[in-house]
């Protein structure tokens, strides 16, 4: 992404804080999706759309073990993909994914996994958010920032961003603040964060060290009764 927007000294010295606070709070950033090579990465990303990592790490062997290599998904039947993803959700229009980006993966990329934005946007299944998690995680190349839905709150809570819903103006916000190498890590913590302290719904005041400080711009902040600055 080019013309990023402008971003204050203060807003990046502050984002840049977060990013390292979080750091101490989860010390290994990772992504969870269980993989060996940068085609089982790929895959799985594709399959964790609309669906947790946990269930798509519960899919994965399965369908790894029939299916390995590109050259073979790509030859495989389209029933049987479906059957291994049914658990996965929306599993006829993943198992085409699957199916297609396999075989465009054998026809224009001799059977390898492409490590750049443009190629990969080619695949079918892989969108920008896709190709983020692959190029960060599979080949350490920090193209943007993955914006997933607590990415995305955290952003929101945190002060990182204003924009609510579209994920590329709050990949953008993040691109602005921080320095390029953090960007791939940055998800990780934020999603450790979602998934273990700052959770969708509160039900009392934020108690984590790293919400009391950072997240005064949060709606849940007015359960203390204080003042949004």
């Amino acid at each position: 992404m080019s013309n990023l927007p402008r971003k204050t000294k203060k807003q990046k010295v502050r984002a840049l804080q977060i990013y390292h606070e979080l750091l101490e709070h989860y010390p290994d950033p990772h992504c969870e999706l269980n993989h060996r090579n940068p085609f089982e990465l790929l895959i799985a990303t594709i399959l964790s759309a609309q669906c947790t990592d946990v269930r798509v790490n519960k899919t994965t062997p399965a369908l790894f073990e029939a299916y390995p290599t590109p050259e073979l998904m790509a030859e495989a039947p389209l029933e049987n993909l479906e059957e291994l993803v049914k658990s996965t959700g929306f599993y006829r229009n993943k198992a085409k994914s699957l199916k297609e980006a396999s075989i465009t993966l054998v026809e224009d990329f001799d059977g390898k996994v492409p490590d750049t934005m443009k190629e990969l946007l080619t695949l079918r299944g892989a969108a920008r958010k896709t190709a983020n998690v692959v190029l960060g995680n599979a080949f350490n190349k920090n193209e943007g920032v993955v914006v997933d839905t607590h990415v995305k709150r955290i952003s929101n809570r945190f002060g990182l961003t204003k924009e609510k819903k579209n994920t590329n103006k709050i990949e953008r916000d993040l691109m602005a603040l921080l320095p390029r190498e953090t960007w791939t890590d940055i998800s990780h913590l934020m999603i450790h964060h979602g998934r273990n302290a700052c959770k969708a719904r509160i039900s009392e005041p934020p108690d984590h060290p790293l919400c009391v400080k950072y997240g005064k711009k949060c709606e849940c902040w007015k359960m203390r009764g204080q003042t949004k600055k």
